[in-house]
């Protein structure tokens, strides 16, 4: 008995030890300061509840010198304060259900996050430890278990407290946080929502904007996760449509004056006249404010579902702002009963009510407080506290105001959307717990087809039935299931119009559902919709206009690809469609237009027949052939003629021919090219220069014989004369009477060869002119044997048009053959140069030097005139040197015969196709018999001279 007592007493020891060892070592850290509602007392199961109902928490001194107190909160938001009375509503009408946890009683413990993530987490920590004072990784107390958190407000505050919950499996239904982010069941494995996802928003907003052909828009996030993941996916989507990004600001979450003044000023400066928005209303509404002051007026808003209907940012006169904004809305619907609960409240019942109650009625509930502003509100006017408040003080509530004489938030159910998401997340947490209650035993989901207590259950076990649950919402059948912990993505999509009162209203203009088709998953009523400044079509929203069929997009250096300049498509290249990236290249007998939309036939050049110009060459060379025809009428007229004779009738016949044929192979220039007209024009030509110019040659080479034979002739009378007149004189002055002068002058001269005997005759000048000729034959023949000329459609000369021409087949050939006609031509120019000087009555070498002369000049024009030209232009300059220098011979070299023939007969005489005498230095030249009697004049001085002496 002993031993037992002491080793009691040791044990007794050793537990107060190690009691006194443990509260030595746990402390309490911090006592939250949370404000809320609670009903837990004789509770079946407690379902937890979060809520912005502040807008931020109470600033602080910043005082580190002293134990920090958990924060108050400031801001009183009517909308969220509705949103925490519908779940109060809810779990009123599910106790009074008897088809619903019939045998269940549930109460609440809802806190206020005053929409900071700092508070949200001291709620959730409270939530799991189950008492005021959190002890993080134990359950305290014994009261009834909590199922599950409806909450807690934004999705930056969710996923702070996900991450929490998640680590205990402790269920989570979000009623407002849409963020992406939270989709990922690795990290948040037990979130769920009553709320679409915000893939599905934010692909709703990229079709809205693609919908309208808008390209160049600005966005504005809120500083948080639901504002940074809204707009990424917003972007990703728009981007890859080939929408352009204006701007891109961040609100922030901490007032900043700056901040919000630099985002105006980018808002005012950005020609984006699209902005969207991701944000809460009290993110926003500082921003607003702040275009209300400045007047920004002439944009057009797309706002998230977070601050779409919100009466935060619906204040009187933003409708100069915000009017005309496209919205997109979660499911709205009635909710019986609700508005006559909120109207219904006692403002003495806790104190947020209470301070619910001061916010909308300006009052105070607290007689002494009251009592307190009275004095001072005396004192202020009097100057003294003399005159004592007497009776009621002023500014003091008597709490039967009626709520229902106010137009506030909070009792406007006209747009019950997030209030909806919150009724459906308190019925989906109870419809969970109604199955997890009503698992019959041996067919339950946990192992060894157990079922859980509804009096005591684990939350990973009701997380099984919030993941499978599936119900219909009381008075709007909506069915609800969760697929990953989220619902099906449909939206209304709202139009803020401005009413006859000058108030905005929402009108829905559209719908999108996310679970529907991919075609049939937007419907706009574009005509339902007003715009901004009440104009009904839609605004543009461009950086830079479309670029019209004929332009092409030309992207600017350091700017996004929705700014360009429209160039013009280059000439041959065409766009027909409008913002063109690229011109298309017309095929080769296409040409753009002038506008360069479109690519049309190329125009077809020649020399036609039937044109004004053609006609003009064909009646120039029609008379040039007519007048060279008239000319050998006119020799064959006066064949027998001395002049005629004298230039060998066949070679004057054939300069005629071949001038005839130079004029009429003009003619076959003009016109469409064939195959047998290429062929034909320039042999013709070239055959027809050889004829002519070996013609001409062949006489030039008589005359310049004739001229250096006659020019020997005269040096030798000339020597003649002066030695007989040297003799005669020297006779004279000797005085010898004897002295006979013998005529030696004459018998030199009739010893030299006659002047007028020609060394080449008649056949020798046909032989030259024949095989001149028939050499440039030959080489045509060979010309059009190996590469003839054919007919090309030359596309490259003249871009717009198609000029049909003849390919010459080989330049060397062609080169040859017109360079031996200016080899010709060059001969016979030298021949008839040096013949010049021939002193005839009628000197034909003249004639032909100044013929030779017009030929070139009028080829040595022709050759740049030919080279800067194109089409049948170049044709019709061609033709025209072929004229030309056929008229120059025709006129040099026939011209003066004819005038002799036809002007001036009586020329045509022997005597005047002989040379003529010429003096020179007191002497005579000329024939021989000039020289003959010179000689005989000179014996009769002399003898004349004797006799006298």
């Amino acid at each position: 008995m002993e031993i037992r007592r002491f080793l009691l007493g040791l044990c007794t020891f050793f537990f107060l030890y190690r009691s006194l060892s443990a509260e030595s070592t746990c402390k309490l850290k911090a006592k939250f300061n949370l404000s809320g509602y609670k009903d837990v007392e004789k509770k079946t199961v407690v379902i937890g509840g979060m809520f912005p109902v502040h807008k931020r928490i109470a600033s602080s001194d910043g005082n580190t010198s002293r134990v920090p107190v958990s924060a108050g909160c400031e801001g009183f938001n009517l909308r969220t304060f509705r949103w925490t009375q519908t779940m109060l509503f809810a779990i009123s009408e599910i106790n009074e259900r008897t088809d619903l946890l019939p045998n269940t009683d549930l109460g609440y413990v809802i806190y206020d996050s005053c929409f900071t993530i700092s508070k949200a987490v001291e709620g959730a920590l409270t939530y799991l430890t189950g008492q005021d004072e959190a002890v993080p990784n134990y359950r305290c107390g014994t009261g009834a278990p909590l199922a599950a958190l409806v909450g807690a407000g934004g999705s930056d505050l969710s996923v702070a407290t996900a991450r929490m919950l998640g680590l205990y499996h402790f269920p989570q239904v979000s009623y407002s946080s849409t963020c992406s982010v939270l989709n990922s069941k690795f990290q948040f494995p037990t979130f769920l929502r009553t709320i679409p996802n915000d893939k599905h928003q934010s692909t709703a907003m990229a079709r809205v904007v693609l919908h309208f052909g808008w390209t160049w828009v600005g966005t504005i996030a809120a500083d948080d996760d639901y504002g940074k993941y809204g707009i990424r996916d917003f972007k990703e989507q728009v981007e890859e449509a080939g929408v352009c990004i204006s701007f891109s600001e961040t609100l922030p979450k901490v007032s900043s004056p700056e901040a919000i003044q630099r985002i105006v000023q980018t808002v005012v400066e950005s020609t984006a006249k699209i902005i969207v928005v991701f944000s809460s209303d009290v993110d926003l509404s500082p921003l607003i404010a702040e275009l209300l002051q400045h007047n920004v007026t002439n944009r057009t808003w797309i706002a998230s579902e977070a601050w779409v209907t919100s009466a935060l940012i619906n204040q009187p006169g933003v409708s100069s702002v915000l009017a005309g904004t496209l919205g997109f809305g979660v499911r709205r619907a009635d909710i019986p009963g609700l508005q006559r609960h909120l109207l219904d409240l006692d403002p003495y019942a806790d104190s947020i009510t209470e301070e619910f109650w001061e916010t909308v009625f300006n009052c105070t509930l607290d007689y002494g407080k009251a009592q307190r502003l009275a004095k001072q509100r005396a004192k202020e006017v009097n100057g003294t506290l003399s005159r004592a408040v007497r009776g009621v003080p002023d500014g003091l509530c008597t709490g039967s105001e009626s709520l229902a004489q106010l137009n506030t938030t909070y009792s406007d159910v006209s747009q019950l959307r997030i209030t909806y998401s919150v009724y459906k997340a308190v019925y989906a947490v109870a419809h969970a717990l109604h199955n997890l209650e009503h698992c019959k035993q041996g067919k339950g989901p946990f192992i060894g087809n157990s079922c859980a207590d509804i009096t005591d259950f684990e939350p990973w076990q009701l997380m099984y039935y919030m993941k499978n649950v599936r119900f219909k919402v009381p008075n709007t059948e909506e069915e609800i299931y969760f697929e990953d912990g989220d619902i099906e993505g449909f939206y209304d999509i709202i139009n803020w119009q401005v009413n006859s009162n000058g108030d905005v209203s929402y009108v829905t203009v559209g719908r999108y559902n996310g679970s529907a088709a991919q075609e049939d998953r937007i419907h706009i009523m574009n005509d339902s919709i007003v715009w901004n400044n009440e104009v009904l079509e839609p605004p543009r929203s461009v950086c830079s206009e479309n670029c019209q069929p004929g332009t092409r997009k030309g992207i600017r250096q350091g700017e996004p690809v929705c700014c360009f300049d429209c160039i013009p498509c280059a000439d041959g290249e065409i766009s027909n469609t409008t913002n063109a990236r690229e011109c298309i290249l017309c095929s080769g007998d296409y040409w753009s237009n002038e506008a360069h939309d479109t690519c049309v036939p190329k125009i077809i050049e020649f020399l036609a027949f039937g044109e004004p110009l053609g006609i003009t060459l064909i009646v120039i060379s029609a008379f040039g052939a007519l007048v060279t025809i008239a000319v050998g009428v006119v020799f064959v007229v006066h064949i027998g003629t001395p002049l005629v004779k004298a230039n060998d009738a066949l070679l004057s016949f054939s300069l005629l021919f071949s001038l005839v044929v130079t004029f009429l192979c003009s003619i076959v220039f003009i016109g469409e090219p064939q195959r047998w007209s290429c062929m034909t024009s320039q042999v013709a030509l070239a055959l027809g220069f050889a004829l002519c110019l070996s013609s001409i040659m062949g006489k030039a080479a008589v005359l310049m014989l004739r001229a250096q034979t006659l020019k020997a002739a005269r040096a030798r009378a000339k020597a003649a004369a002066k030695a007989a007149k040297a003799a005669a004189e020297e006779a004279a002055s000797s005085g010898s009477p004897d002295v006979i002068v013998t005529n030696i002058t004459n018998n030199d001269v009739n010893t030299c060869p006659n002047p007028e005997v020609d060394s080449l005759t008649c056949a020798h000048q046909r032989a030259i002119a024949a095989l001149a000729t028939l050499i440039q034959a030959i080489a045509c023949t060979v010309w059009l044997i190996i590469l003839p000329p054919y007919p090309i459609k030359n596309t490259s000369a003249q871009n717009i048009k198609i000029i049909l021409e003849c390919d010459e087949g080989s330049v060397v050939f062609i080169c040859c053959i017109f360079a031996y006609d200016i080899l010709l031509a060059l001969l016979a120019f030298v021949f008839a140069f040096i013949a010049r000087k021939l002193e005839d009555h009628f000197s034909e070498a003249k004639c032909m030097t100044f013929g030779m002369l017009v030929f070139f000049i009028v080829w040595i024009s022709f050759v740049p005139a030919y080279l800067s030209t194109r089409g049948k232009f170049m044709v019709a300059v061609q033709i025209f040197a072929i004229l030309a220098s056929s008229f120059g011979l025709l006129t040099c070299i026939f011209l003066p015969k004819c005038y002799v023939l036809l002007i001036k007969p009586e020329r045509n005489t022997e005597e005047m196709m002989r040379p003529r005498a010429k003096p020179r230095d007191g002497t005579s030249t000329g024939t021989s018999a000039s020289l003959a009697t010179a000689g005989t004049e000179v014996n009769s001085t002399i003898a004349s001279t004797a006799i006298d002496d």
